[in-house]
């Protein structure tokens, strides 16, 4: 999965140790205004399983990508945000925080985007495709795709060579179809539900996964597992998904467990990381 409006350049879900650097910098990083050196980020992934070369391949590839800056401080090397890795991080943040993953307040509109495109736009239709997914889209049929509420997705085509092949509008729906009916017809429910129980499965027990050694390196997994669940979830209306959907019981489960690590995690993190201001 990707980590910007389906840009392929960021990262996919198989991509771990990335996914894991995205959680990482979003908790310690985001909107401090500093950089971390690199000796102090390979002791934090060393708690979580992930070795030297991996860390330090991940630095090169993120900055390569205009996701990270450099600095350097004699012999040291320290990795910063670029505005880019911001804005792609603060978007997981305002979901994790403030979306959260049950929609209660849907306002019974949704976003229509209807596309044509000549058959020799093969790859951008792939790419539309795919950004249109990952801002929580869903074919309904052929070139048409809805979302509830409103999405504004101008930002995420706008790179594209679309001419006038895609039109977008906001819509309700009449006479032979109900939103109930536009939710089971579109959307997947079943795959979006195994990933909630897939993540209650590793969660909600008494104990933290294997991997995860002290309460620093289960706060990096625990939002790198849930980022991944939620980023792939449209956010459908909660009126109109199965009685005891397993997001809420997930949802309940990662707060209780960040408010829990949290404190914890801080107070290693500060003996650990070696920073810089920007």
């Amino acid at each position: 999965m990707t980590f910007e409006n389906g840009d392929e350049a960021v990262a996919t879900a198989a991509a771990r140790p990335q996914s894991l650097m995205f959680s990482f910098l979003g908790i310690y990083v985001l909107g401090r205004g500093v950089a971390v050196y690199s000796g102090s980020i390979i002791d934090v992934f060393a708690r979580l399983g992930v070795s030297e070369e991996a860390v330090r391949s991940t630095l090169a590839r993120m900055t390569k990508r205009d996701l990270l800056t450099r600095q350097r401080r004699g012999r040291k090397a320290y990795f910063g945000l670029t505005p880019r890795a911001a804005r792609v991080l603060e978007d997981g943040r305002h979901r994790v925080h403030e979306t959260g993953a049950v929609n209660r307040d849907w306002d019974g509109t949704w976003t229509v985007v209807a596309f044509s495109l000549p058959n020799d736009h093969g790859r951008t239709r792939h790419d539309l495709r795919s950004r249109l997914a990952w801002a929580g889209f869903a074919p309904l049929q052929g070139g048409l795709w809805i979302a509830p509420g409103t999405r504004d997705v101008s930002e995420a085509l706008a790179t594209l060579d679309l001419g006038d092949g895609v039109t977008t509008l906001q819509a309700r729906p009449t006479g032979l179809s109900d939103s109930a009916d536009l939710v089971r017809r579109a959307f997947d429910i079943d795959a979006i539900a195994a990933r909630y129980r897939a993540f209650l499965d590793q969660w909600d027990s008494s104990s933290p996964p294997a991997t995860a050694r002290d309460d620093l390196a289960c706060q990096v997994q625990l939002h790198t597992d849930w980022l991944q669940v939620i980023r792939q979830d449209p956010h459908l209306p909660a009126e109109h998904l199965p009685e005891e959907w397993p997001a809420i019981r997930a949802e309940e489960v990662f707060r209780l467990l960040d408010r829990k690590i949290a404190p914890g995690a801080a107070k290693l993190a500060a003996t650990l990381l070696d920073e810089i201001e920007l």
